[in-house]
């Protein structure tokens, strides 16, 4: 639904043109196949840094009463609600060797959180804890993560360093098997899958790349061996060494300007820059966020949901460059509250989108000192077409002697890797170092992905189930044919930019299923009616936003440039009211989904 060249001002039909014709200088016709797994031939990374010596065990097939895959933000606060309703053995188990998820893994230098740090560190009023900054570095977000993980109790039966393999439901004893890569098959009544949407990293496909002959590394796999220093920089490894990296997306934008600091020289490939906005991270107090009364934090979360959800507040809490364009998030978010879908609407938003850009544009301007430089760092496509990222560092770093920007646009892409470098244009730029900042896979993870099978009643694959019939869920969280199987995530829910808010809401429902199906003695799994309401729910008030993603420069919203069809993926009407549409759910009989243990 594209507004009208004539119903648009004038001054927006050439600026369409622009950025139709930045988005063909990227676009490739493999799309998403352009990338690789890095556990494949080039998985370099399979070894935890992180973990110090032996993590042998004795495998175990003891029975538990839930279990729970993945131990992120996710995984932890699920036990942690699950501890909250009486449930005694909650078992985690986490590929890496602790508890953090991607805070566990992600430990690039300048990592920080995007989303302000008191409303994204979940349980801040549980815990009694205020984080040091508006928006924390990753080792305070990690802290954290364990902190919560000890308050509830979550070490005893974690399980780390170990991979599930496959879930597979036993009919006889009404329990779910969990195989793991140690050897583990254990039992548990319900099982919760909390993989997250960006566990598994993923590389260019460019031709040579298992050729190059100096060091390599994923971000999310930081050879501080290698660099030296800590994420704070003071990468004395580095002197002396000509460093290349590759993606300009958030972690980029955090990591070149430290890379800049220690290298002797920096070179910068890039396909698309991001839009890059104002971060004034800073320290703060608990009187600065009013962390002087019960309930603090979740009333400041819940100010920054309705703001970015689209519905109205008396007052903006957190007053950050989230809530001051959140009107431009409605592309963004397949579950964003507005009622006119019309073309004034359109027309309206569009100008807004143009205003903001250009803004964004000339803060570019501003910063770097060099015009040619910046006119490849501008970012030409609409506001919600990449996920915004926020620094106060990263354009000046481009004013430094020691740091090249190579634009790869007109070759959509870095051409070749050699031993010694990476071609781009036909010029082969000499390298020491090169690193992928490259991003994940966004929400193929686990269950998704087809690494993690999961066999229901009859056998019956998931994941062979959703390609035969599409998605089937109630709610997002339990499907017909997979009983007490919990799957956390954003299919068919609501979601939004401070995803942690969203994770903490799942885990309160998901500890509350478990409650309502001890009590009644019941197995969880809804009806394929019930199914079916849902998902006519979804479909009903469906966002047309496939237009807009398909006129987008390529990036993971839209499928690298294939575009991101409409579906009933999301609950339309944003997460506020979906979070309250749960919470009425739950007053009821929950009937929907609760099934007497002998049913089939």
């Amino acid at each position: 639904m594209t507004t009208t060249q004539a119903s648009i001002p004038d001054g927006l039909a050439s600026l369409r043109q622009r950025y139709q014709q930045e988005r063909e200088r990227r676009v490739r016709p493999d799309g998403a196949r352009q990338y690789r797994d890095t556990e494949a031939e080039f998985g370099y990374y399979a070894a935890d840094p992180y973990v110090e010596g032996p993590t042998g065990r004795e495998a175990l097939h003891d029975t538990v009463d839930v279990a729970v895959i993945g131990g992120g933000f996710g995984g932890i606060l699920t036990g942690a609600r699950m501890r909250q309703q009486g449930v005694e053995r909650v078992r985690i188990v986490e590929k890496g060797g602790d508890f953090g998820g991607t805070w566990y893994w992600n430990r690039y230098p300048g990592v920080h959180c995007d989303v302000e740090s008191h409303i994204y560190l979940p349980m801040l009023d549980e815990t009694g804890y205020v984080p040091e900054w508006k928006y924390s570095p990753g080792d305070e977000i990690r802290r954290h993560a364990v902190r919560i993980a000890e308050k509830y109790d979550l070490y005893p039966d974690a399980l780390f360093s170990t991979a599930v393999t496959s879930l597979t439901w036993d009919a006889e004893s009404g329990t779910w098997i969990v195989a793991t890569d140690r050897g583990d098959a254990f039992h548990a009544t319900y099982v919760v899958t909390a993989t997250g949407t960006l566990s598994d990293p993923k590389l260019p496909g460019i031709p040579g790349i298992e050729t190059f002959q100096g060091h390599t590394f994923h971000t999310s796999r930081w050879d501080y061996a290698y660099t030296g220093g800590t994420p704070d920089g003071g990468m004395t490894g580095l002197t002396g060494k000509r460093v290349g990296i590759v993606g300009t997306g958030a972690t980029g934008v955090q990591v070149i300007p430290l890379l800049a600091e220690d290298a002797q020289h920096v070179y910068v490939f890039q396909r698309t820059p991001s839009s890059v906005d104002v971060r004034g991270n800073r320290r703060t107090t608990a009187e600065d966020v009013g962390a002087d009364h019960e309930g603090w934090s979740r009333e400041r979360r819940e100010n920054f949901l309705r703001i970015v959800s689209g519905e109205s507040a008396d007052r903006d809490l957190v007053a950050d460059g989230w809530t001051s364009s959140a009107a431009l998030l409605e592309k963004l978010l397949p579950s964003f509250r507005r009622e006119d879908n019309g073309p004034d609407f359109e027309a309206a938003y569009e100008v807004a989108d143009a205003t903001k850009m250009d803004e964004l544009r000339a803060r570019v301007e501003q910063a770097v000192t060099d015009p040619d430089t910046a006119e490849k760092l501008k970012p030409w496509y609409r506001y919600a077409c990449k996920r915004p990222t926020f620094s106060d560092k990263y354009y000046a770093a481009f004013n430094r002697d020691n740091v090249s920007l190579v634009d790869t646009a007109d070759t959509h892409g870095i051409e070749r890797i050699t031993g010694n470098g990476v071609v781009v244009g036909g010029e082969t730029y000499e390298l020491d170092c090169l690193i992928f900042a490259t991003g994940f896979s966004v929400g193929v993870s686990g269950v998704h992905s087809g690494k993690l099978p999961v066999h229901g009643r009859d056998g019956v694959q998931l994941l062979h189930a959703m390609a035969q019939e599409g998605p089937r869920t109630l709610h997002g969280f339990t499907s017909n044919g997979f009983p007490n199987l919990i799957r956390m995530g954003s299919l068919h829910n609501a979601s939004s930019v401070n995803f942690s808010h969203i994770l903490d809401e799942q885990a309160v429902h998901a500890a509350a299923l478990v409650a309502a199906a001890e009590a009644e003695d019941a197995v969880l799994e809804p009806s394929r009616a019930s199914e079916d309401a849902w998902i006519s729910v979804l479909a009903k008030d469906a966002p047309d936003h496939e237009w807009f993603h398909a006129e987008c420069t390529p990036g993971y919203y839209n499928r690298e440039g294939l575009g991101r069809p409409n579906a009933p993926s999301a609950y339309p009407h944003g997460a506020v009211a979906f979070h309250d549409l749960l919470r009425q759910w739950r007053e009821g009989s929950m009937a929907e989904v609760l099934q007497p243990r002998t049913a089939r």
